[in-house]
């Protein structure tokens, strides 16, 4: 595997390269060398963030996790992301994606996991013209952490999500 390491408002020292390469690298026995792996890690006050991103070709295997201790935080996303892709070896694998990142003992393990997506509930609603901050006062009101709308500037289908700090995201469709 390929590491992109990068910090924020954190020096990556060689002890922590080290840490993230020993421990991410565990993961290579999954994917094939040219993958790559983009590695970001962060401090806000007393927690240590991790975040590891590896796109291979149609999906985003992705963790983030956050301790007190850099070096705990490492140890879990690893064990997470282990976790994801022992779960959903048969979807990430499927004929609709190409597997050409993945190691070929990979995909011919299985592996017990229950793979299966359900679900459980399905809802319609009126999606009426509005402005993204519209939608961030709408979702307020109704007390969820994401609204999908339709943008009144594009008149495109768009995702306005609450996040940490009290702030807002807006997802918009690439076309």
């Amino acid at each position: 595997m390929e590491f992109v390491i990068v910090g924020k408002n954190i020096d990556v020292t060689p002890g922590l390269r080290s840490a993230v390469e020993e421990k991410i690298g565990k993961l290579e026995r999954y994917f094939t060398p040219d993958t790559e792996a983009r590695v970001t890690l962060s401090v806000e006050k007393d927690r240590q963030k991790i975040e590891v991103t590896i796109p291979v070709k149609g999906t985003i295997i992705r963790s983030e996790q956050v301790s007190n201790d850099m070096y705990v935080s490492i140890d879990l996303v690893e064990e997470i992301i282990e976790r994801q892709l022992k779960k959903y070896k048969n979807k990430i694998t499927d004929s609709r994606y190409d597997s050409s990142n993945f190691k070929q003992e990979f995909l011919e393990n299985d592996y017990d996991g229950n793979d299966d997506v359900k679900i459980v509930r399905s809802k319609r609603f009126d999606m009426m013209p509005m402005y993204p901050e519209d939608a961030c006062v709408q979702m307020e009101l109704l007390g969820h952490n994401f609204y999908v709308f339709c943008n009144a500037e594009t008149d495109q289908v768009n995702v306005v999500y609450k996040r940490k700090g009290n702030t807002y995201g807006l997802i918009e469709p690439e076309i």
